[in-house]
């Protein structure tokens, strides 16, 4: 009775609101379209089906595709991904008879899978994944045996899966990851002869894993982890030659580890954390594994020997082992493996540090600690220029603190604590920082920065190495070099005025370059090689020959000097950097303090080249001059934005001096090799006396603090610069990488400045604010067999969103400080690059 009734409010609706076209003119294709359309809620409906009305051919309604020549008026496909859509799935959707693509996932749609979605024969691909769908999944489903691929993901669907669903022996997909679904693995999966990808993951599955399931011949990847299965692996997934992931962790396993699992030379991530497993890894097991990459067996209870053998696999990029009942110590070659990521626990007998860390130059996470290391740490860790964190405090290590860590730039934390470390901590690098260094436990140390509270180290030894009076010695000759220099810049006043030739005068703390050799360079300042221009200055690209060495790529800033304030930008931006070394700040090369051939003042600063340009020229390229399109993905903005964020806790925190840039732009966000970002332009920066909060008078009178739009508010009430400025304006270049949108340009943004923009679809509305580039990709994603980094990119946008207005809050002292922007950046960027290798290598 209830069915009759629905049925008769729908015919009395259409035939109601049809007015252009008489009711008998209504295709069965047209009517189930306006079915599906009534059964989504009012508010919802007004974006992308506002024009599904019989004002137009339905054929060319969004999201609609008709098919070709045969069937022209017949429905093929139906596209309603990520349109903010709520309400139920009309089961009037079984009538387009003719669809082959049922695409609705990432919505808000709610209630049961109608059933009458088995009636579409000609069904090949049903994506109803990230929703809030309820009940079970419908068993007509197994009529569309065209199925390839099955996205149910990322919903509440309850019960057993259907025990005929091998019936489906065309889908190479199946995803239906992160659902509450119960009862036992279908003996039926086996039937897959084609099946790619199975993802069973985060349900209540119970039961033991099928041997039947290494059946599955084309199986690639494998997951089902997250559920409560138990008994043992089956040897016969070892024997799938396609398999290349392989997720069982979360479970209940026990037993030990196929042999057939250590011989499949195609796997290349290998996961069975948080099991009950047993056993030992096998002496050869990694030879036979050239491709792994990364394996996860922590929290188990495996024991014996690491082998040396796992040196064998060097594509290796991570390998958690901790939590185990591992023994005796680690062959120096589990160690060297470039380029990884070492965590987890190191046996207690390990003894020293093995010099031949150093061979992993690139390094970046060190863990050592709790252990009964000895000795001192090894200079050749001296070579690990990318490390950024390293730990070895709780264990025997002795000597002196060496120098050489506080050289390592991009070492942003340093626990040394609870050794038998002695002498004076250095005062350099990550050692400037009492927040990113910790020596406590340490009896016998002494002196570094006064943060540390550490005693001041002994005289005596300074005194003993001076066995001849200096004082006597210095001053004399410092006043003969101070003569000397008088000398000469007299000479070189005196030359000027006879003859109108260029001529180079000193410059503090960089070598010099002629105005000749940059007319060289840039082709004569051509504007062939004109990079851009700024209020300063303008920039070219040059060619700079160097003695013994093949011609380098220079950017070329020269100085407008009759624009007011230039020559102050120009001494501004040589302090800045005179003494700056981070891979994320612009290296100024040489300078050029001269006069031109007419006789006028030339200076002119040079940096190294960046072949990637602007992060404003990604983000809002210039259509003429692009000779093809670029596309910056999630991954390679959270990448360009913690390299940002780094920069600047270098300059407000780690560096000689704190310095403020106050001028943090999409535009001075340079982009070198690999897409490193580096921050330049420091025409406005300002530095801050040591030991206290005010700026160098030197540069604090510059007028100009920032660019309209990223400029922090306080500026413009007249306030000193500080550093919670940068912040805000980094905040505003984070809302501008995510959303594609200019902060100056509210054209687009019906008059909203970029922060309200972001805050009125930062609730629900999220994919509608980010930039178009992204939506693409996330719609790729949805391709994918395991929903789940789809709906991770989508928190992640909204948490990067949040970061941007967090940064860029009015007040500032409630924007967020670098240390937590570079935490919650680079937990973003490690989770990204993992699903980049999931998606590189087709693992569900």
């Amino acid at each position: 009775m209830e069915k009759a009734l629905t049925f008769l409010c729908y015919f009395f609706f259409f035939f109601c609101s049809v007015t252009p076209r008489s009711s008998n003119e209504i295709s069965s294709d047209e009517f189930a379209l306006l079915s599906v359309k009534s059964m989504l809620s009012a508010s919802s409906s007004e974006g992308l089906l506002a024009s599904w009305n019989t004002s137009s051919h339905y054929c060319r309604w969004p999201g609609v595709i008709c098919g070709g020549r045969r069937h022209p008026e017949r429905v093929v496909a139906l596209r309603l991904g990520s349109a903010n859509l709520s309400g139920r799935i009309s089961p009037f959707m079984g009538n387009l008879s003719f669809l082959k693509e049922l695409n609705l996932g990432n919505n808000q749609l709610a209630g049961k899978i109608p059933p009458e979605i088995g009636r579409l024969l000609r069904l090949q691909v049903l994506n109803l994944s990230t929703n809030h769908l309820q009940g079970s999944i419908p068993v007509a489903l197994v009529e569309c045996t065209n199925l390839t691929i099955l996205f149910l993901s990322f919903n509440q669907l309850q019960g057993e899966i259907p025990v005929n669903i091998g019936s489906l022996r065309n889908l190479k997909i199946l995803a239906i990851s992160e659902n509450r679904l119960s009862g036992q693995i279908p003996q039926s999966l086996a039937d897959f002869h084609v099946i790619e990808n199975l993802a069973l993951s985060q349900n209540r599955l119970s039961g033991e894993i099928p041997p039947s399931l290494g059946n599955l011949s084309s199986l690639s990847g494998l997951a089902l982890d997250g559920n409560t299965l138990s008994g043992t692996i089956p040897s016969s997934l070892g024997f799938l030659s396609r398999l290349s992931w392989l997720n069982l962790s979360f479970n209940n396993l026990s037993g030990v580890i196929p042999i057939s699992i250590w011989n499949n030379s195609s796997l290349r991530v290998f996961s069975v954390q948080k099991n009950m497993l047993s056993g030992t890894v096998p002496p050869n097991a990694f030879s036979n594994l050239p491709h792994m990459q990364r394996i996860f067996m922590d929290s188990n209870q495996f024991h014996g020997h690491i082998p040396p053998s796992i040196a064998n696999a060097s594509d290796m990029s991570v390998l958690q082992l901790l939590d185990n009942l591992f023994s005796g110590g680690v062959p120096p070659e589990v160690l060297v493996f470039e380029g990884n990521k070492i965590s987890g626990s190191i046996p207690k007998d390990i003894g020293e540090i093995p010099a031949a860390l150093g061979e992993c130059q690139l390094l970046r996470y060190l863990f050592l600690q709790n252990n009964i290391l000895n000795g001192s740490i090894p200079s050749a860790l001296s070579r690990l220029k990318g490390l950024e964190t390293l730990d070895v405090s709780s264990n025997n290590l002795s000597g002196q603190i060496p120098k050489f860590l506080g050289d390592l730039t991009t070492l942003s934390y340093l626990n040394l604590s609870f050794n038998s470390f002695v002498g004076e901590v250095p005062n350099i690098g990550v050692f400037t920082n009492a927040t990113a260094v910790s020596v406590q436990g340490n009896e016998l140390v002494c002196g570094g920065i006064p943060g540390l509270h550490l005693p001041r180290c002994s005289l005596q030894s300074g005194k003993r190495k001076h066995k001849f009076p200096v004082v006597p010695v210095i001053i004399p000759l410092i006043a003969t070099l101070l003569v000397l220099a008088l000398l000469y810049k007299l000479v070189n006043w005196r030359k000027r005025s006879k003859v109108n030739m260029p001529i180079t005068t000193s410059v503090k703390g960089h070598p010099l370059i002629s105005y000749s050799e940059l007319v060289k360079a840039t082709d004569g300042f051509s504007t062939s090689n004109l990079l851009g221009s700024g209020s300063f200055g303008s920039v070219y690209k040059g060619e700079l020959d160097q003695p013994g060495e093949s011609a380098s790529l220079v950017a070329v800033k020269v100085l407008k000097l009759q624009t007011p304030m230039a020559l102050k930008s120009f001494t501004a931006e040589c302090e800045a950097l005179r003494n700056m070394r981070h891979r994320n700040l612009v290296k100024i090369i040489t300078v050029c303090s001269s006069i031109d051939t007419r006789g006028n003042d030339f200076k002119a600063i040079v940096y190294d080249f960046m072949p990637n340009g602007s992060l404003e020229g990604w983000l809002h390229p210039d259509k003429d001059d692009q000779p093809e399109q670029r596309h910056l993905d999630l991954l390679g903005r959270v990448t360009i934005l913690l390299d940002v964020a780094c920069a600047l806790d270098y300059l407000h925190w780690q560096g000689p001096a704190p310095i403020v840039h106050c001028d943090v732009k999409s535009s001075n966000v340079l982009l070198g090799v690999d897409m490193v970002a580096h921050v330049g332009d420091f025409g406005l920066a300002r530095i801050f006396v040591e030991g206290s909060t005010s700026l160098q008078q030197s540069t604090s009178s510059m007028g100009l603090r920032g660019t309209i739009g990223y400029a922090a508010p306080e500026y413009g009430a007249g306030n000193v610069v500080s550093t919670n400025g940068d912040i805000y304006s980094y905040g505003i270049l984070v809302l501008e990488t995510v959303t594609g949108k200019k902060p100056t340009d509210t054209g687009s943004r019906q008059g909203l400045t970029l922060r309200e923009y972001v805050e009125l679809g930062l609730d629900d509305r999220v994919i509608d604010i980010v930039d178009t580039q992204l939506s693409l990709e996330l719609d790729n994603g949805l391709q994918m067999a395991n929903d789940s980094p789809y709906r991770r990119k989508i928190d992640w946008l909204a948490s990067l969103l949040r970061l941007g207005m967090s940064c860029s809050q009015e007040l500032p002292s409630s924007r967020t400080p670098t240390g937590d922007i570079i935490k919650e950046l680079h937990a973003m960027k490690e989770s990204l690059e993992s699903i980049q290798h999931v998606k590189d290598g087709k693992y569900p």
